[in-house]
């Protein structure tokens, strides 16, 4: 019998953590995927409940959750950067159109639909035990997400006095590293996002660029009308470009709670002696298309000393720490080539 026990404990033992092939480059470590996340992360805290404060609520939360459902695409890459594929995921095309991060999607991971309005009935069937989202994709089915599994939102624009995008953006990924077990992994995830950033700021000041200044500008067409979000100094992307030693040269009157100015090019001559960096994408490329023979764009100091940098259509400035490693990475590259 002693011995029928051992072999038993032996068994759960060896099934403690499991590989499902993800590349998870940040992090270091294993990729686990939520329906089979080792028993090593439930150490010690599979009796543990608490509260955690959230932009809709308070939600108690019982030991580790293992099988989670994502609702927004930067929640969904604090997840992954972590090591842990969600059983449910919104949007996961529109997510590997427009967000670049080292990780992939797991084959298995189930795409529920629309960000602000994904498929209940499925999202039901997957059995979270945790749902991760914004508050604006939860803000109408907050109560109805709350009765199938504990609910969490997240508030990406914080208004209060000293915080910004890039403040809530790295609280976030911790506490949801917090909440996954995940502590030591979020830690290495940092440490890689820091050293990047020293890394950019030595090879951005060697080639004497320490303090340019840049406007950054996602860029879109629409009804053939060029449309142009400015990062203003509270967006999560501007802080990253200042951590590798840029300056914003974009300051509206105005505080932009979202952290960009809608504009369109009568906006930029103003600008013109930054350095003009965009995101835009492949097949709604407007500077191509629309701008391409426009008097005023042709004009524009950076246009004509050539310092407009594509850092491409998937560069995602609203996500976390992968997206903003990416961008300082190529801001850098980009400036100093």
């Amino acid at each position: 019998m002693l011995l029928c026990a051992m072999l038993v404990l032996s068994a759960c033992g060896g099934a403690a953590g499991t590989n499902n092939g993800v590349n998870q480059k940040p992090a270091g470590n294993q990729t686990s995927n939520s329906q089979s996340a080792g028993k090593e992360a439930n150490q010690g805290a599979e009796q543990q409940s608490r509260t955690i404060k959230h932009a809709l609520g308070e939600t108690v939360i019982e030991g580790v959750p293992q099988r989670v459902v994502v609702l927004e695409w930067s929640i969904a890459e604090d997840v992954l950067a972590l090591g842990v594929q969600p059983v449910g995921m919104a949007d996961i095309k529109g997510m590997q159109k427009w967000v670049k991060v080292p990780v992939e999607i797991g084959s298995d991971v189930v795409d529920i639909g629309v960000r602000n309005a994904p498929d209940m009935e499925l999202l039901t069937s997957l059995e979270p035990d945790l749902i991760i989202g914004l508050d604006r994709n939860l803000e109408t089915s907050y109560e109805a997400m709350s009765s199938i599994a504990p609910t969490i939102a997240y508030q990406p624009y914080p208004v209060e006095d000293g915080r910004d995008q890039y403040d809530a953006m790295v609280d976030t990924f911790n506490e949801i590293a917090d909440i996954l077990g995940k502590k030591d992994e979020a830690a290495a995830v940092m440490k890689q996002l820091d050293d990047t950033y020293a890394a950019a700021k030595a090879k951005i000041t060697e080639a004497g660029k320490l303090d340019a200044p840049f406007v950054l500008a996602m860029g879109y067409s629409n009804q053939d009308a060029v449309v142009f979000r400015l990062s203003t100094d509270n967006a999560l992307a501007v802080k990253v470009l200042e951590h590798i030693g840029l300056k914003n040269a974009h300051k509206p009157e105005k505080t932009e709670v979202y952290g960009f100015t809608t504009a369109d090019v009568e906006a930029l001559p103003a600008l013109q002696d930054a350095n003009f960096l965009h995101i835009i994408q492949d097949d709604d490329n407007v500077i191509e298309n629309q701008l391409k023979n426009n008097a005023v764009w042709k004009s524009l100091n950076f246009v004509k000393e050539n310092r407009v940098y594509g850092l491409g259509g998937d560069v995602w400035p609203y996500g976390g720490p992968l997206s903003s490693q990416i961008l300082a990475q190529k801001a850098a590259d980009l400036l100093t080539k």
